[in-house]
């Protein structure tokens, strides 16, 4: 059997949503990757820890990494401010300590004042980012700092749900500046083409659970991508996606890397029937069956048709084997 995965000489996987929610494994994740040869990188927008922390994270839960195969947003967007403004210029920081680090680490130096007269600021998720420091980086953007956003993650997935991420709090500044930054993380090209650059891969496939950060993200560097629904994507955001944030793959849990790539890809299949009335999408089974519908499996196939007419109002059957898993997509 060919697996998904030998088509790849290597995964650049996401985090949150994909690998873990919080502290915790999302369950079969670990073995799932342990059974291949491929390099994993992991690729992550959180700028709120270190590369080695991330690592750390990822080795108590069973992965196997090291501060060399994590690529982190912060990371790139220190790399965009060396190559924005001279060696040793003050860059405020709205963020943690750890992308502080990062800032030290191309040669700059991070302050937390508007009286330092930063050349720059640079913005990362912080649990502790408040008005006062967001005042400070309003100060600088108007008076001409480059600014550099980690990321635009609207929400943060955690063990109790989705809650603010930095996209958020940028938001803010945005309003406050009528500035637009220059974004590190997905789905903007640079932290991609640092992982590939890290990784010396060749054909890399893109694993995430985000449509808007994640595919869009290996769309924007020609990359094949696999979404897993673990995370924050649904099955009603990957029917209704638009062209630059659509799947190659599309599978439930991550152990589909190790099954064979047609199972996941997203296309025809012709259990079913995928007809466009002029209104709704009509499913049907094209024979009877008492096997259970598969969900995903149904899932790629409707998600072909409703690619192919992206105006459709419902999903409906008159299965009801096939309405019943239709409804539980809220679709």
């Amino acid at each position: 059997m060919t697996a998904l995965r030998d088509g790849y000489d290597a995964l650049l996987l996401d985090l949150d949503g994909t690998l873990y929610q919080g502290p915790q494994e999302i369950p079969g994740a670990r073995e799932a990757l342990a059974a291949g040869e491929q390099s994993c990188y992991y690729v992550t927008n959180n700028a709120s820890r270190r590369p080695g922390e991330v690592a750390e994270h990822l080795t108590e839960l069973g992965f196997d990494a090291d501060e060399s195969t994590v690529v982190t947003s912060s990371q790139t967007a220190a790399r965009l401010l060396a190559e924005n403004v001279a060696p040793g210029s003050p860059v405020l920081i709205v963020g943690t300590e750890a992308l502080a680090d990062e800032i030290r680490h191309v040669g700059l130096r991070p302050v937390r004042s508007f009286e330092d007269a930063p050349a720059a600021v640079v913005q990362g998720h912080s649990p502790a980012t408040d008005w006062a420091i967001l005042a400070e980086a309003t100060l600088a953007i108007r008076a001409g700092a480059v600014w550099v956003a980690a990321n635009l993650d609207t929400t943060l997935p955690t063990e109790r749900g989705l809650v603010l991420g930095n996209g958020s709090m940028v938001a803010a500044l945005r309003t406050a500046t009528s500035r637009e930054p220059l974004v590190a993380g997905k789905p903007a090209a640079p932290l991609m083409e640092d992982a590939m650059r890290r990784s010396k891969c060749v054909r890399p496939l893109v694993v995430g659970d985000r449509l808007d950060t994640d595919i869009e993200g290996a769309n924007n560097v020609g990359l094949d991508s696999l979404l897993v629904l673990t995370g924050v994507s649904t099955a009603v955001d990957v029917l209704r996606a638009a062209p630059e944030q659509r799947p190659t793959y599309l599978a439930s849990e991550l152990d589909a890397l190790n099954r064979p790539a047609e199972e996941s890809l997203i296309g025809e299949d012709n259990r079913w029937s995928v007809e466009f009335d002029g209104s709704d999408l009509v499913i049907e089974p094209t024979s009877e069956s008492a096997a259970p519908v598969d969900s995903a499996a149904l899932l790629r196939a409707v998600t072909a048709g409703a690619w192919k007419f992206p105006d459709f109002s419902r999903i409906t059957s008159t299965t009801p084997t096939v309405s019943a898993v239709v409804s539980g997509w809220g679709a």
